[in-house]
């Protein structure tokens, strides 16, 4: 059963890091792409960054360019594997829910961070970043 699980939420001060989790189960990742996405209160959800299948390839939103790094984990046969969203120098304005979903790409091989392309979706996990 395909699966995403989100992890690694809480409170951060300003400038402080985090790194948030998304276990990825029931799919073979060369595959899918794993995107991150987040929802502020009040606002619409948006894509931070994703992670393509073979190859890798990667994109991250302006908001988090140079702050921010996607990475996986695929174990050897490829049942269970994990996506980590690492972002430094956090600011308040990164308050959010946090969300992974996978796009099954059909074909593509660059990921996008367009959510309609995404058709499963984790519980996602919240960030607040106060002092």
């Amino acid at each position: 059963q395909l699966q995403l699980v989100e992890s690694g939420g809480g409170l951060v001060q300003p400038g402080g890091s985090l790194r948030l989790s998304c276990v990825v189960s029931g799919f073979n990742l060369d595959w899918y792409a794993i995107g991150w996405f987040r929802q502020a209160p009040g606002k619409e959800r948006e894509g931070v960054s994703c992670i393509s299948g073979v190859g890798g390839s990667t994109d991250y939103a302006d908001s988090v360019k140079g702050r921010a790094t996607i990475s996986r984990t695929i174990s050897r046969d490829n049942a269970v594997n994990t996506v980590y969203l690492q972002v430094n120098s956090l600011e308040p304005e990164d308050t959010a829910d946090y969300f992974c979903a996978a796009d099954p790409l059909d074909g593509q091989t660059m990921c996008v961070l367009t959510q309609d392309e995404y058709n499963k979706w984790g519980q996602g996990t919240q960030v607040t970043v106060s002092s």
